[in-house]
């Protein structure tokens, strides 16, 4: 009987009673296989386990604040730490959530300029030759 579930159309999300008695039903078989069988797969075919613990939480009769306050999935993925550290080759990375922050597009170019005084790290759009030579003199006093 599972197997057949497994290749038929995707299977909605149980939640509530519906939850509990699929995943009592299904309580000798791995925990993926469970989560699979009640719906919690992702588009690409990922086993939605955090869904999945959650949804059970709930159907217990417990609340968790944190879903019903974003509205219903759960967790909006990794966060931005606005860190980063030298790699060992001597490169500093700035990760595409820092990139999409600031309205970046892949391709777009600049001038790295470090601030004296600050030591911070500035990036200037080179926009052609009118913003280069316009930053020239503040770039020769490094």
């Amino acid at each position: 009987m599972f197997v057949e579930e497994k290749v038929t159309a995707q299977v909605p999300m149980l939640q509530g009673k519906a939850l509990l008695d699929k995943a009592r039903s299904l309580s000798n078989r791995p925990e993926d296989q469970i989560a699979r069988a009640c719906g919690y797969v992702g588009p690409s075919g990922r086993v939605l386990k955090k869904s999945f613990y959650r949804a059970l939480v709930e159907a217990k009769g417990y609340s968790l604040p944190s879903a019903s306050s974003s509205g219903g999935s759960g967790s909006k993925g990794r966060q931005a730490e606005f860190r980063t550290r030298v790699h060992g080759n001597g490169n500093l990375l700035i990760g595409h959530a820092y990139t999409r922050r600031m309205g970046l597009e892949p391709g777009q170019e600049f001038k790295i300029e470090i601030h004296h005084e600050t030591g911070a790290i500035w990036l200037l759009p080179l926009e052609g030759d009118a913003a280069l030579s316009a930053g020239t003199d503040s770039a020769d006093q490094l």
